[in-house]
């Protein structure tokens, strides 16, 4: 199979290289950036799974080539562009898997494409990209599920699985894969959301009792909204979050905490600010939530003012 993995990051870059690294036929599209600085040096990824470098075959937007799977793995706010930009790699069987967090992303591609090309995937991975723009992959997770919404173990889901097979990563086939993106939603949005507010690692949160009732009350206050929204997720799923937040590494930062303290964009429309929409469209209060989202887009008016200024000086 012929695999294209738009952006070569933390996510798609580590999963693109593992493939790579076993040998099969990855292509990364990539700014000229990034592509320089892989030309240069190498995609380089660093691992307790193993370490690796190699050089990845790379395109850029405007080129033209078909692939079999096309693996998604870029902030939420530039996939309007990532439409636009794989447009031309994608023929009638192209199967479109995305690695981002949520859900408004599968909406969005299957508007774009079609409803059967846009199969569902997501990521357990703590990983982030050094100053020099090496993959830098902590903890023991480095997980990449996907899956047919019906479940069902079809001929592409299985030639897929086969290609990661004994690859160093643990990548599988689900046959539930809504719930399981919908649960990582509600993780994700959670752990972001709470470290990005107190602009601590998860560990510090977990000490202080007040705290740590926020946590729980915040996953509370996401579930409702998600079962308004008649997302299929687990009865108990609150506890079971609660319970994996407080088996965290005590250092482990959201990689959108890591993303504000490099002075980078967030994706806190596409998590926080989504789930607000659908709240205020049922009625719903979600006070921890809105302060949350509240934090991050005063964050972002600071963010864009300093990078308007940097543009204006470079001018």
């Amino acid at each position: 199979m012929k695999f294209l993995v738009v952006g070569a990051g933390a996510v798609g870059g580590y999963f693109g290289a593992r493939l790579a690294e076993k040998g099969e036929d990855v292509t990364f599209l990539v700014r000229k950036n990034r592509e320089d600085q892989l030309r240069a040096g190498g995609l380089v990824v660093h691992s307790a799974h193993g370490d690796v470098t190699l050089q990845p075959r790379t395109i850029r937007s405007g080129q033209t080539g078909a692939f079999d799977v096309i693996l998604i793995g870029t902030k939420a706010y530039h996939l309007e562009q990532v439409i636009e930009d794989i447009r031309p790699f994608v023929h009638k069987d192209t199967v479109l898997i995305s690695m981002l967090n949520g859900i408004e992303q599968i909406t969005k591609l299957r508007q774009a494409f079609s409803y059967h090309s846009v199969i569902g995937g997501v990521c357990f991975i703590e990983a982030t990209l050094s100053k020099t723009g090496d993959i830098i992959q902590r903890g023991a997770s480095h997980r990449f599920i996907f899956g047919e919404w019906n479940g069902e173990k079809t001929e592409r889901i299985l030639a897929i699985e086969q290609a990661f097979a004994n690859t160093k990563a643990q990548v599988s086939a689900v046959c539930n894969i809504l719930q399981e993106m919908w649960h990582k939603y509600l993780f994700i949005t959670t752990v972001s959301g709470v470290t990005t507010l107190f602009q601590q690692p998860i560990g510090p949160i977990r000490e202080v009792p007040m705290r740590t009732e926020l946590l729980q009350n915040l996953l509370a206050e996401i579930s409702q909204i998600m079962r308004a929204a008649q997302a299929t997720i687990a009865e108990d799923i609150e506890q079971i979050q609660f319970t994996r937040i407080c088996e965290m590494n005590y250092d482990m930062k959201s990689s959108m905490l890591r993303d504000m303290e490099k002075g980078l964009p967030v994706e806190g429309d596409h998590l926080q600010g989504y789930l607000l929409q659908v709240a205020h469209e049922h009625g719903l209060q979600a006070p921890i939530l809105q302060s949350i989202y509240v934090n991050l887009k005063l964050y972002e008016k600071t963010f864009c003012s300093k990078s308007s200024i940097v543009s204006a000086t470079r001018v």
